[in-house]
């Protein structure tokens, strides 16, 4: 269900003085307010609160499923003999990259963006990322690993066209 102003219960409070939450139960987000918030101040949080909240959402939804880990584990069969332990997920926080890897505890995270493209395009993204956990760098050595993809070129070509336009966002 998606988000939005009719599903909201504002709950205004004098006690509160600073702080701003928000809950969601079946379907309807109670947003609890200072009292003395401006309509101009309870838009701009509501506006927020639904953004974030749509985020979290998101995420929980692209990782349930377990689509994207079982994914990697076939990629790091296929060319990686299997060898390689991570973690994999989707994150909501990403726009700038469509992929990182933090080699020290092996996790990798792959920007929900991904989650409508080519699989492909997804498939490039992840064998770059499991590249990273054997060479942490742009070397030749990692390209050589990465090149064995057959649309290694094809998938850049597509990020750039969307406006990936350079390797470097592809961490």
């Amino acid at each position: 269900m998606k988000l939005n102003h009719q599903n909201i219960e504002i709950i205004r409070s004098e006690k509160r003085k600073k702080t701003i939450q928000a809950k969601e139960i079946h379907g309807k987000v109670y947003v609890y307010l200072p009292a003395d918030l401006s309509e101009e101040e309870e838009k701009k949080w509501i506006d927020k609160i639904l953004r974030s909240m749509e985020k979290r959402k998101r995420k929980r939804e692209l990782n349930t499923d377990g689509a994207l880990v079982e994914r990697a584990q076939k990629i790091n069969e296929k060319y990686f003999d299997g060898k390689l332990k991570f973690q994999i997920k989707y994150v909501t926080n990403q726009n700038s990259r469509f992929g990182s890897c933090t080699p020290q505890d092996k996790t990798i995270r792959i920007s929900d963006r991904l989650a409508n493209t080519p699989s492909w395009v997804r498939d490039y993204v992840i064998i770059h990322e499991l590249a990273h956990l054997i060479h942490p760098n742009h070397s030749r050595r990692f390209w050589d690993l990465v090149n064995h993809y057959r649309y290694t070129e094809r998938a850049k070509g597509y990020l750039i066209a969307i406006g990936m336009n350079d390797d470097e966002k592809v961490k």
